[in-house]
């Protein structure tokens, strides 16, 4: 399986010449989820949501389809009719020809007066953990956990613990379309930037086009 990060909070898994994408927001590229055969979506934020990414890919190609969580089916279901299927925590499907099991119920809070919205995890092959805007430990041991680093919901020292908790074998930055390169500083530093850093993991961040052979 090639991990390739794009921007923000999208990534794009491919295997034998099938390819996934999830999350494909405002801040991703707007052909972030061209060519893909499958898209999850995680939530309804923008960042993490945006119909004319989704439009684009799924009208570069007529079979892909859409899994995603009711608040954003709800929006596309009749826009795409027929490719959108609506997915919530303990599900598993194949999208694609990857095994998806989905984790999580709630967005993590961002302030007590804003109201929480629905967010989903999601782990593919078991193997790769997408938490989308939560903190979702997956219960289970994996490979390789795309970190959510900077958001107005979190903080570093949850991110550590975050870290600890899920103790995944390699952890790329996510969630970091606004982090600057002074910032990168302060949180290689803290999440460890050469060899096994916090929890044992190997962590490291990809920059938007970059590829990993998992």
């Amino acid at each position: 399986m090639q991990l390739t990060k794009k921007g923000h909070a999208c990534i794009r898994l491919e295997k034998d010449g099938r390819v996934l994408v999830i999350d494909p927001g405002a801040f991703s590229e707007e052909d972030a989820a061209v060519g893909a055969d499958a898209v999850l979506v995680t939530h309804e934020h923008l960042d993490h949501f945006n119909e004319d990414r989704l439009r684009t890919a799924l009208d570069a190609n007529p079979a892909a389809e859409i899994w995603t969580l009711r608040s954003v089916a709800d929006q596309v279901a009749a826009a795409f009719p027929g490719r959108v299927h609506t997915v919530g925590h303990g599900d598993t499907f194949t999208a694609a020809g990857f095994e998806v099991e989905v984790h999580g119920e709630l967005h993590a809070v961002i302030h007590p007066d804003i109201p929480r919205i629905t967010n989903v995890g999601y782990l593919v092959d078991g193997s790769v953990f997408h938490p989308g805007d939560a903190l979702t430990v997956p219960g289970r041991p994996i490979e390789t956990l795309m970190l959510p680093v900077h958001a107005p919901w979190n903080k570093v020292a949850e991110v550590i613990d975050y870290l600890r908790e899920v103790k995944p074998q390699r952890a790329i930055d996510i969630h970091d379309a606004l982090l600057t390169d002074v910032a990168r500083t302060v949180y290689d530093r803290l999440l460890g930037p050469d060899g096994p850093g916090v929890g044992g993991a190997h962590h490291g961040r990809m920059a938007p086009g970059e590829s990993l052979a998992l």
